[in-house]
């Protein structure tokens, strides 16, 4: 039993698909019995009419027959019921119904019945208003200050106010600037009447301008002449709420004065009667009806609000005192007296759900048994949690936090990459210059141990390289099942990718005894494209901008059994020479000297120089391990390329930089467009057209200008993708001559990969030089610092674009530097100590000023020379491109 549910009293459902609205239901005593007990009436849009007076056995009991005091069919839909001292001669309370096109007044009565059938209620026509106007909503009131009588008036569809002193039609008034209606109410205190226009403010009418203006019947000549008989209806005061109402209500309570409620599509107001706003209180839900009922404390009104989420909240002014749960969506709510039990709650949904409930709960009779109290042990709690923990310190070192797997794997993946191009390329809308892009076939078999569920293939390849498919599912239903699927890799553009590395990724779920919907799971096997695939043979170039040279501790290798395919015959008399063709039109020159351990590759572009390079250590390292070679090794004892390094990265910000720029000038121009818009809409809609000046030419050529920066944007999206992958292949082969440089092993060369390398993605809210210079700039203030005082700095926890680079290549400066004198790259506990320096001199900290800034880069000039030519040989003679080779 919740607290805050709403405990049913009495229930029904009324009829067969009918409909109700907020003005169907009323609580009155509608008979004028004597013990005063409220009757609830009920009037449908299908027209039948029902007044219930529930008296439930015990709580929780629905209708019984004898709670239907009377139903009839009035076959008109019925909008509104109210009870009021609507019959003259008489102060008793009759039953006035509001229908389309007339107002019905009834008296109902009840008689004291002879037999087992009980009493029996009959319902008698007083009198009708045939209405001339489609009738929406009415109010009523002793308008005027009469005693003992109550005056209907009624709003019609289009506007007008029909005011009805009983039997008689007294006059009508039409509402001016009209367009809607919208909810009435009369306050008694200030006689007068209260609405909400289309203007969406709130609207009030005195009762004597209304009676002494021009009467509607005289509203064409009043147009015309705004001088006649009678006065113009002039609104008594008006207040902008800003959005349209659902009802208005007018009370009065004896602690409290008179105030105007009116509940908005998302706010709550209340006025005071000169239209001063007394307070507002901000829904976060959407409201389907209210009711003030009563005042507790002086001063205050506590209000019923219900909403669309069969909640109804229960409010004191502003403050929520109360929230309870209803089974359905009210769209009206009344309290009333009902069989001696007073405050009871009465909700009707629109589809004929009719409650009565209370709030609270029933007062439950069971009590808790008392405790037996003892004095605690500490020293055996104590004992206790040690062993409890020994325990649970044990089974996490043996099993893990995941289930423990047996020897054999659940799922094998292979990857076999075909050694021959496709006899049919499978390259499709390729961007390349060349006239047949090849395509090479690779398979991927898949076999099961056990069953296992939701297994899904993705397939990755580095743009631009591209993939015919790439996901595939399966269902592995039984044990021992092989899956073999098959898909062409091609190259889509005309730029070199940053890696021939691929990589096949299966998630699946496995299930278990007490989860049968399985444990997730991933594995991966990743792969290695062929070199061919986007590089072809070429003529080796004499000159080049960018030379590397790698040293090893073996004799050289020929050229030609570490690429056959790329072997020409004319090649037979230099087999120490070779050129490269890539695709993207980039070409490379691989040279190895004949009478020393070294490997030179050249390029015209310095990100071109990596494919090669890293092809040419895995080929070597492939070849001295089937000659059975366990020490082979290489290294690179040049200058570390840092100044071609940063020129791409600037290019690479100044490309992110420029689209910055015209994103904001793109958005500044399409606001433009849109104010151009509205302000030529405005033009046309006016009654009175007026001349365009210029705002149609205006218009054209903003659009242009629209259509000219979306292109700019997408191309420099374009341009900065291709950048930021030349960017990842300069950065890989920083990476292999530093570590190549410092002979790091495979764990430190990790650690720079995760640091220069952190994003697959590069994108204006996380950029690849903010994410790379606070991971230097960890390392550099962790495992490189020398001193307490670095490793207590924090950085920044927000990423932001920097306005420059200077910083980043600041830190990859003192990063290589750092290395250079013995730093260690570590990502445990231990690099939390100060680092022991091999070499002498020590390594230098973090500068904290520009000053000291400037001191490192002077004494790391000598290491880090910005030249084109990079090879750091020295003393030996020098070798030429071509010529050396035959020494």
């Amino acid at each position: 039993m919740s607290l805050f549910k709403a405990r049913d009293w009495w229930s029904t459902i009324l009829g067969d698909k009918e409909e109700f609205d907020q003005g169907c239901l009323c609580l009155a005593n509608v008979d004028n019995s004597g013990n005063g007990q409220d009757k609830i009436i009920v009037g449908s849009f299908m027209g039948y009419l029902r007044i219930f007076s529930p008296h439930p056995a015990k709580t929780g009991d629905g209708a019984q027959a004898e709670d239907l005091l009377l139903e009839v069919d009035l076959r008109d839909p019925v909008l509104q019921v109210e009870v009021g001292k609507f019959v003259s001669g008489t102060e008793m309370l009759h039953l006035a119904v509001l229908h389309s096109r007339k107002l019905c007044v009834y008296s109902v009565s009840g008689t004291l019945g002879n037999v087992e059938h009980g009493n029996q209620y009959q319902m008698k026509l007083m009198y009708e208003h045939n209405l001339q106007r489609t009738a929406c909503n009415m109010t009523y009131g002793s308008f005027g200050g009469i005693k003992g009588r109550d005056l209907i008036c009624i709003q019609s569809m289009d506007g007008m106010l029909m005011v009805f002193e009983q039997e008689s039609y007294a006059f009508g008034r039409f509402l001016p600037g009209f367009l809607l209606p919208g909810p009435l109410a009369y306050s008694s205190r200030t006689d007068s009447f209260i609405t909400v226009s289309s203007c969406r403010q709130v609207e009030s009418y005195k009762y004597q301008v209304l009676a002494f203006a021009t009467d509607a019947d005289k509203r064409q000549e009043t147009e015309q002449q705004k001088l006649g008989s009678g006065k113009r209806l002039v609104v008594d005061w008006t207040l902008n709420i800003g959005e349209q109402a659902l009802d208005i209500c007018i009370v009065s309570f004896n602690q409290s004065a008179s105030s105007v409620f009116v509940l908005g599509e998302r706010n709550f107001f209340c006025l005071k009667d000169n239209g001063q706003i007394r307070f507002m209180k901000k829904l976060d839900w959407s409201p389907s009806c209210f009711l003030p009922y009563c005042s507790v404390s002086e001063g205050t009104i506590n209000t019923l609000i219900a909403n669309h989420n069969n909640m109804l909240h229960i409010y004191q002014d502003v403050t929520l005192k109360w929230a309870t749960q209803l089974p359905h969506i009210p769209v009206a709510v009344r309290v009333g007296c009902l069989h001696d039990l007073k405050g009871v709650i009465v909700t009707l949904s629109d589809d004929g759900h009719l409650q009565c409930s209370y709030l609270g709960t029933d007062p439950s009779l069971f009590q808790a048994p008392n405790v037996e109290s003892r004095e605690l042990n500490y020293d055996e709690l104590d004992v206790e949690m040690k062993e409890l923990q020994k325990i649970i310190k044990d089974v996490n070192k043996s099993q893990g936090v995941w289930p423990m797997t047996e020897r054999e794997d659940d799922l094998n993946v292979s990857v076999v990459v075909s050694p021959n191009f496709d006899s049919v390329s499978q390259a499709t809308d390729v961007e390349v210059g060349t006239d047949l892009v090849p395509s090479v076939t690779v398979k991927v078999t898949l076999q099961n141990r056990v069953i296992l569920q939701k297994a899904k293939l993705s397939v990755y390849v580095q743009p631009p390289l591209e993939l015919t498919y790439d996901q595939f599912t399966f269902e592995f239903m039984t044990p021992d099942l092989t899956r073999t699927v098959s898909f062409s890799v091609y190259l889509k553009r005309s730029y070199t990718p940053s890696e021939l590395e691929g990589n096949a990724v299966v998630s699946y779920s496995r299930p278990t005894d007490r989860n049968p919907d399985g444990i997730p799971r991933v594995i991966q096997c990743k792969f290695r494209l062929p070199l061919k695939l986007i590089c072809l043979p070429g003529q080796p170039s004499k000159t080049a901008s960018h030379k590397i040279t790698i040293d090893t501790n073996k004799s050289p290798v020929s050229l030609l059994s570490l690429f056959p395919g790329f072997a020409s015959q004319s090649d037979d008399d230099q087999v120490n020479v070779m050129g490269f063709h890539f695709l993207g039109g980039a070409r490379v020159t691989l040279l190895a000297s004949k009478t020393s351990q070294r490997y030179r590759i050249q390029s015209e572009q310095f990100e071109d120089l990596w494919l090669i390079t890293n092809e040419l250590i895995l080929r070597l390292q492939e070849y001295f391990e089937k000659q059975g070679v366990k020490d082979f090794a290489c290294f690179f004892s040049g200058s570390m390329p840092l100044q071609e390094y940063f020129e791409l990265i600037d290019h690479h910000f100044e490309l992110r930089i420029n689209g910055e720029k015209l994103e904001e000038l793109l958005s500044e121009r399409a606001v433009q467009f849109r104010a151009i818009q509205r302000r030529l809409l405005a033009r046309f809609k006016d009654k009175t057209p007026a001349p365009l000046q210029h705002l149609d030419t205006l218009l054209d050529g903003t659009y242009k200008q629209v259509i000219a920066l979306a292109d700019a944007v997408e191309e420099n999206q374009g341009n900065l993708f291709q950048s930021f992958t030349r960017l990842k292949s300069a950065t890989h082969l920083v990476i292999l001559l530093i570590g190549l440089w410092q002979k790091l092993s495979a764990d430190q060369v990790a650690i720079l990969e995760a640091a220069f390398l952190p994003l697959q993605e590069d994108t204006q809210e996380l950029g690849w030089e903010e994410t790379v210079d606070a991971a230097i700039s960890h390392l550099l203030k962790t495992c490189l610092s020398k001193s307490s005082k670095e490793q207590a700095l924090n950085l920044n926890s927000q990423l932001n674009i920097p306005k420059d680079t200077s910083q980043l290549k600041k830190h990859i400066t003192l990063l290589c530097d750092r290395l250079a004198k013995g730093g260690r790259l570590c990502l445990s506990t231990d690099a939390a100590a100060p680092q022991t320096m091999v070499m002498p001199g020590g390594c230098t900290t973090i500068p904290e000023s520009d000053l000291e800034e400037r001191s490192v880069e002077q004494d790391s000039t000598e290491l880090f020379t910005n030249h084109r030519h990079l090879t750091a040989e020295t003393p030996r003679p020098e070798v030429s491109p071509l010529q050396g080779v035959s020494e």
